[in-house]
């Protein structure tokens, strides 16, 4: 497969790598990404594990809570000024509140507010606004009690990263910085059992390759992951971290000190996953000028 340099940029820039090192990784993994990236992990020439590509969409994410059921919303816009201005904002208020009673975005953008359906609404808000806009994607979650905590909140309910919590026992105050947790440290997985058994066992052979690097015998590998795959679980598994509110404790032994069990949790971030097209405004000022 022919190694482009465009290949070698979105290699450089999701993990740090230099550009020969992301090039030879490339040429040796037959232009696979996801094996290149685990290429230079194994050769230590991965500085981070950053997330391929950069946000773009801007918007709001906005929660929303009736009894034992919560529910996030992700409404994109193309400019932050949009997510600032009032009518966007009680549509995607209205949005959220209508699906606490739907399953998924596409009985979301069917179901009708106000006799419109909520893709007319944005439709409507297009025309009328003049930006693009869409409801990207909804989360919800069930238990004895939810609790929501909303990060850089551009009004009630609504920012740019909305979280829930689910749990039996403790209390809201509790709950609430459970949530506050998730939003700044991103946990991948609620426990170990929660966690894609594929992305444990890609973990664990990338990390015996690491191991195996070091030239020492099979018998201290075996060791040596054992721990590995424990840090792992600290790292990506929400019970298993350093709560960030009392580093001495695990979130999971905080939970039970409250007298809680954290049963589930959502987090969705605006634009997160989405690749940002870079703009040249200068070139384009220039281009408007000479036209």
């Amino acid at each position: 497969m022919a190694i482009t340099a465009a290949m070698v940029k979105e290699l450089r820039d999701s993990t740090g790598a230099g550009m020969m090192d992301a090039k030879k990784a490339l040429t040796e993994n037959d232009g696979n990404m996801e094996a290149a990236v685990d290429w230079l992990r194994t050769k230590g020439l991965a500085k981070a594990a950053k997330k391929s590509g950069r946000t773009a969409a801007e918007g709001l994410v906005a929660v929303a809570i009736d009894g034992g059921k919560g529910v996030a919303v992700e409404v994109n816009s193309e400019t932050d000024f949009v997510a600032k201005n009032a009518d966007f904002q009680s549509m995607v208020q209205k949005i959220a509140d209508v699906a606490l009673t739907v399953s998924d975005v596409d009985a979301l953008n069917n179901v009708e507010v106000g006799g419109k359906a909520v893709s007319t609404m944005i439709t409507d808000a297009i025309a009328t606004i003049g930006e693009n806009m869409s409801v990207r994607r909804m989360s919800s979650i069930e238990g004895e009690t939810v609790v929501s905590y909303v990060h850089n909140a551009a009004a009630p309910g609504m920012g740019k990263i909305g979280v829930l919590v689910a749990m039996t026992g403790g209390d809201e105050a509790f709950g609430k910085q459970v949530a506050m947790h998730i939003a700044a440290v991103n946990p991948a997985a609620l426990n170990e059992d929660s966690l894609d058994p594929d992305v444990v066992e890609k973990e664990k052979q990338v990390q015996m390759d690491i191991a195996r690097e070091s030239g020492k015998p099979e018998a201290v590998i075996e060791k040596m992951i054992v721990g590995r795959m424990k840090k792992y679980m600290a790292e990506v598994t929400l019970v298993n971290q350093s709560f960030v509110v009392n580093p001495d404790l695990t979130v999971g032994a905080a939970a039970k000190e409250a007298g809680a069990e954290i049963t589930g949790f959502v987090r969705l971030e605006v634009g997160e996953g989405i690749e940002k097209k870079e703009e040249d405004f200068a070139a384009e000022v220039a281009k408007a000028a000479q036209g």
